[in-house]
């Protein structure tokens, strides 16, 4: 199999070996799904792209010959339906395999994708339809979302699509596509052209539309090598819901780019055993998910799993607390690294292949970005001060990987690049070393009597404690302070939410933290709230407590 990505993509490296620069090579009709996937299945037709399984064992394995074949079957139902180029298609499908071919046959008409989460409610689906102007809508039927969506879409020229179980006299996914011909015609794309819209809630008013053109999948190559450390004739599984753009990250564009195939677990509800035993059965050799699936991961008998097909382990999307990192590094011998990025870019910060984890570093700037830490003037700051993270183009041009705008919104993607810059909205400090820390979004840095405090350096302290399981740090109104810190806690099992253990977690925090950011209210509760993305909303619990007091956040 031939390195194809080396076509596109060319490290610039110093003496040291470190990359200072990447540069990308690509046509003008550059197009992810003819000009790497179909000259894959042209090269190595046999080798292993996709392994599909469900949660009940149920196991399919899709070859690079099998995704094209597939793909291009369902490039012609789309358009003998009406689907043509530049149009919208909304993809509702959990972890069904037909995501893949779905996405990548819209990549083939030009028309352009909407991932979606299947958590989203019925106006949402609406919203974003109505949004986007979408032509139609291919959703499993499963766990009454054909329903769902048959009520969001009511009165829109819009066309449902049902895969799995026919659902009423809506058109079948799975028929019409096997009655397809397996031929299609290359349409004609520019790299420029929409290819991508995610919808990504921000801290205050609607959802908003991220628009990526056919490049975005050129800057996950550096994601999937340097970072997930996939590789040619590997098994790479990113934990994430098809609707996020997550999977863009680690499920689709960069893996297949650098050779390696895609794991795809379809399950409903998670269990760390389950997971940890996919993981020794499929010879997984890359490995990403959340913190939170790391947490419930450190709680099982690691001596039951033979986990040593793991080569590399990466995790994002929320802080990872320390003790979690130590005690899955001493059971495996693998040290997590961490990365950052957002919705609207490719990976941001990382510790990479080769570099050493700093305990609670996001890691350090992608040589895609030129990544910078500013103050309120757009200065930027000394090592060690807090600021907000921002990327600086080095040539003035918009750098690979970043979003063209915000559908329907010219004025929000100007503000996000007030002073020709682009604002993450992000707060993070970085160490002389060049190792980024996070800090928190702009409106989750809790300001008391004049301080700023991160949440998430408190949350890490709380996490070392024996008896805290999972924990959010927020914000909580006072008259005197301005705010005060709270932390919402889930405690393990065998520990009892009396005033002692408030008096010991705030103790056990003044030892490890400067005096002022010890959280002087606690409340234990037994769920945490979660974005649909399944990281914490302290969003959710800050409003609501300024809510009690007649305060809108």
């Amino acid at each position: 199999m031939s390195n194809i990505y080396e076509d596109f993509y060319h490290e610039i490296k110093d003496e040291s070996g470190k990359i200072t620069e990447i540069k990308f090579e690509y046509e003008d009709n550059f197009n992810f799904a003819y000009d790497v996937m179909d000259r894959y299945a042209r090269e190595c037709p046999g080798a292993v792209a996709l392994v599909h399984k469900s949660a009940e064992g149920e196991k399919n394995v899709y070859t690079f010959s099998d995704i094209k074949r597939l793909s291009d079957k369902t490039a012609v139902m789309l358009m003998n339906l009406g689907i043509k180029k530049s149009d919208s298609v909304m993809l509702i499908l959990k972890r069904r395999f037909e995501f893949w071919i779905s996405i990548l046959a819209l990549h083939k008409i030009g028309a352009v994708a909407i991932p979606t989460s299947h958590m989203v409610s019925a106006e949402d689906i609406r919203e974003r339809a109505e949004l986007a102007g979408a032509k139609a809508v291919i959703c499993v039927n499963n766990d009454g979302i054909c329903e769902k969506v048959e009520n969001a879409i009511k009165g829109l020229k819009m066309l449902q699509i049902v895969v799995g179980r026919e659902y009423k006299a809506f058109p079948s996914f799975d028929r019409l596509m096997e009655a397809s011909e397996s031929f299609f015609d290359r349409v004609q794309t520019k790299v420029s052209d929409d290819m991508l819209y995610y919808f990504t809630s921000g801290t205050n008013g609607a959802p908003k539309a991220v628009i990526h053109d056919y490049s975005y999948p050129l800057a996950h190559i550096f994601t999937a090598k340097n970072w997930h450390g996939a590789r040619k004739g590997g098994l790479h599984l990113t934990v994430a819901d098809s609707g996020w753009a997550k999977s863009a990250w680690g499920k689709l564009y960069g893996q297949w780019f650098v050779g390696s195939a895609i794991m795809v677990y379809d399950y409903e509800q998670f269990y760390a055993g389950d997971m940890l035993k996919l993981v020794e059965d499929e010879k997984i050799t890359s490995f990403c998910a959340p913190p939170t699936i790391y947490k419930y991961f450190i709680l099982e008998d690691f001596s039951k799993y033979d986990l040593s097909s793991l080569e590399n382990v990466t995790t994002a999307g929320e802080p990872m607390p320390a003790k979690v990192s130590e005690k899955f590094q001493e059971m495996t011998g693998l040290s997590i690294r961490e990365g950052f990025g957002q919705t609207e870019t490719a990976l941001q910060i990382c510790t990479s292949i080769g570099k050493e984890q700093i305990m609670g570093s996001i890691g350090y700037s992608s040589p895609l970005y030129n990544m910078k830490i500013v103050d309120d003037n757009l200065d930027e700051v000394a090592d060690g001060e807090i600021g907000e993270l921002v990327i600086v183009p080095k040539d003035g041009k918009k750098p690979i990987g970043i979003f063209k705008g915000y559908l329907g919104d010219e004025e929000q993607y100007r503000e996000v690049w007030s002073g020709g810059i682009y604002h993450t909205k992000d707060r993070a400090w970085k160490d002389k070393n060049g190792a980024f820390f996070f800090v928190g979004r702009n409106d989750d840095v809790i300001k008391s009597s004049g301080y700023r405090i991160g949440p998430s350096e408190v949350e890490d302290i709380l996490m070392r404690h024996p008896a805290v399981f999972e924990c959010a740090v927020t914000g909580y109104p006072s008259k005197n302070r301005g705010a005060i810190v709270k932390a919402s806690i889930i405690l393990k099992e065998n520990y009892k939410p009396d005033n002692k253990l408030v008096t010991e977690l705030q103790e056990f925090v003044k030892k490890r933290a400067a005096i002022y950011k010890y959280p002087r209210k606690i409340v234990f509760v037994d769920s945490l709230p979660r974005t649909a993305t399944g990281k914490i909303s302290r969003a959710v619990i800050r409003n609501n407590d300024y809510k009690e007091f007649g305060i809108t956040k």
